[in-house]
């Protein structure tokens, strides 16, 4: 058997892909005569066959190198899969059916997940969420089944299990991972049900095809309630294949693996394509990076398990260069990845210069089954870059018109938005969802800006709601919190735009500073950005050191809060001669579904000149604004 265990033509050298024509001539074989995997579940059988014995899954319970792991063998791990299969084909699911995962990273969440996509289709959900974004997605999901963790101290899940369980009307079982007590109604303990099941065949004896869906994966919900993405076994197992040939993954190489399993990023670049290469997994906890301890042991953990690979969100390799690593063999690590934001060139470059290694930065989307784009491993990386499309995939900069359709590709080195294509693709959103982005049939609107340039990089310039657009110039925030990032004292930045009555919008930036530089004046960190912008419209107007920048689950900046925060801040100043008249002011922003964000200022107090004429004033100072907003005294409210 080849390197490649998910590819027929690979044999036992890795195919060099640094030039166009190695490329080309790669391409030369159709990608459906490459896969020797339709499914999920025979991709992860063709990982354990290499080395049934190998482990597939070292769990650390603490993310303590010290610790005696909880080893799972590939033999074992494919064998559970089956068992939970045949479980839930027990329990009525069948290939059309969802169920539905509330766990974090137990051993039973990577058998779950993939035995539920043998079954039917696999939902993991995030479980920091509220009650009422899970509720939503699970309704809409229609699961079937939900399999949950037991009361833990640490977790919530079954709180709100409890709390939503009557608000989903196909739920016919509740599966319990832990302990639990007596198990009432459709409750059934997880562990004790699948031990009953064959491990050695699926018993409903499905013929799994790539064009399957496998799973349903949600957005992060970070501007409305999260969408379900539809993905096939067909375009997870392309996200396997392509990322195990990128990071050259061989059997029984090791992974630290501390992502969610409700994100593409931990369930298929990290999890599926490590398990079907016959790689291990060293699990971080349950909690993954959220683990207190798992960050400082970064560099022991690297000592005992021999990464060659560090992977994770840019915030997770930004913090990794700031554990103590002297007296550590981390000779193991010959390549570091990040993705699912910009990697700031800084980090990135820290990386090349400590350790010697390439950082092959990645960049995809959850529509598109993660990674589409990366830094090939045979080619030059350019820090910044997010590199070339994976094998058999496509990526276009175009210009769209206002319904966001496709007007024309852009030429090399303009700016427009980044569209994406390949067998990773997906094909639209699940039903009763909005319509997918694509600018016309098979590629997908990403959302971002960016450019190609003349060598066929991609080169992503921004978000495009991210766009600070100041008196109709837009300005990308990227490159500004490039020149943050440069300062010794910031250790997490992000810009956003406040708004403002004159320009629409005016850049803001958020700092989280190093501990050991807690009492370094704000002041002196804008003065440094201002004399690094190139551009004068681009330096912040006010720059925020906070205790913490909010981040998502999985480690992203989390700028809708930012944005709102901002605004918040920027109606205080407003309002701000109402609390030197003797009022009080309490001024909240949030998401809305109609106007995107909504800015509510309660009133309280009386004022010298009266309540009336304070609220004329007050509208005055505020309808200016873009941003919608409501004004309200005690129960009377105003008109926006």
């Amino acid at each position: 058997m080849g390197l490649h265990l998910l590819d027929r033509v690979i044999g036992n050298e890795w195919p060099s892909l640094a030039t166009d024509h190695d490329i080309r001539v790669f391409e030369s074989v159709p990608y459906e005569e490459r896969i020797a995997a339709e499914s999920t579940y025979e991709a992860l059988r063709l990982g354990a066959a290499r080395d049934p014995d190998c482990p597939a899954l070292h769990f650390l319970a603490n993310a303590s190198p010290d610790e005696e792991p909880l080893t799972i063998t590939h033999g074992e791990f494919h064998a559970r899969v089956t068992q939970v299969a045949n479980m839930l084909h027990a329990l009525g699911v069948g290939p059309t059916d969802v169920v539905s995962l509330l766990l974090p990273l137990v051993p039973q969440a990577f058998v779950a997940l993939y035995g539920a996509q043998a079954a039917g289709i696999a939902n993991p959900v995030n479980a920091y969420l509220e009650a009422g974004h899970i509720a939503h997605i699970l309704r809409a999901a229609k699961t079937k089944v939900l399999i949950a963790l037991a009361p833990r101290e640490g977790y919530d899940i079954w709180d709100k299990v409890a709390r939503i369980r009557q608000e989903l009307p196909e739920l016919k079982a509740i599966l319990v991972v832990g302990r639990c007590g007596p198990m009432r109604g459709i409750e059934h303990d997880f562990d004790a049900l699948a031990d009953r099941q064959p491990s050695d065949r699926l018993m409903s004896g499905r013929q799994i095809a790539a064009g399957d869906i496998g799973a349903l994966f949600h957005t992060g919900g970070t501007t409305g309630l999260p969408q379900l993405v539809p993905l096939t076994h067909g375009n997870q197992v392309y996200q396997a294949w392509g990322m195990a040939m990128m990071f050259r993954t061989r059997p029984g190489n090791t992974l630290l693996m501390g992502l969610p399993l409700f994100h593409v990023g931990g369930a298929l670049t990290q999890g599926l394509q490590h398990l079907c290469a016959g790689g291990t997994l060293v699990v971080l906890s349950a909690a993954g990076w959220r683990n207190k301890a798992a960050m400082p042991n970064i560099w022991k953990l690297v000592e005992r398990y021999k990464p060659e690979l560090l992977g994770g969100v840019p915030t997770i390799l930004g913090a990794v260069l700031n554990v103590p690593m002297e007296g550590r063999d981390v000779s193991s690590v010959a390549k570091a990845t990040g993705g699912g934001s910009a990697i700031p060139v800084p980090i990135a470059d820290a990386y090349q210069h400590r350790f010697g290694i390439p950082i092959l930065e990645t960049y995809g989307m959850t529509e598109a089954s993660s990674c589409h784009t990366i830094s090939y491993p045979d080619k030059p990386v350019y820090l910044g870059s997010v590199g070339h499309p994976l094998p058999y995939s496509r990526v276009r900069v175009v210009e769209v018109d206002g319904h966001g359709k496709l007007l024309r590709e852009c030429t090399a080195g303009k700016i427009g938005v980044v569209t994406m294509s390949g067998p990773g693709v997906f094909s639209g959103y699940a039903t009763g969802a909005p319509d997918a982005p694509f600018v016309e049939p098979g590629w997908v609107n990403s959302g971002d800006l960016g450019r190609v340039d003349a060598n066929g990089y991609l080169w992503i310039t921004g978000r495009a709601k991210d766009l600070v657009i100041r008196g109709g110039h837009n300005i990308d925030p990227t490159s500004i919190e490039e020149v943050l990032y440069q300062h010794p004292a910031v250790a997490v930045a992000a810009v956003v735009g406040e708004p403002d009555a004159y320009a629409g919008e005016l850049p803001v930036a958020f700092v989280q500073l190093k501990p050991e530089f807690a009492s370094t004046d704000p002041k002196e960190i804008l003065r440094y950005a201002a004399a690094r912008t190139p551009e004068r419209a681009a330096v912040p107007v006010q720059l925020y050191a906070v205790d913490t920048i909010p981040l998502t689950a999985v480690g992203k900046v989390f700028k809708p809060e930012l944005r709102q925060q901002a605004a918040v801040r920027a109606v205080r100043r407003l309002l701000a001669f109402l609390e030197k008249d003797g009022c009080t002011l309490d001024v909240t922003a949030a998401s809305h579904k109609e106007h995107g964000t909504l800015i509510s200022v309660t009133i309280g107090g009386e004022p010298a000149g009266g309540r009336e004429a304070a609220l004329v004033l007050a509208k005055t100072k505020l309808d200016p604004l873009t941003m919608k907003h409501e004004l309200s005294w005690l129960e009377e409210v105003a008109a926006a």
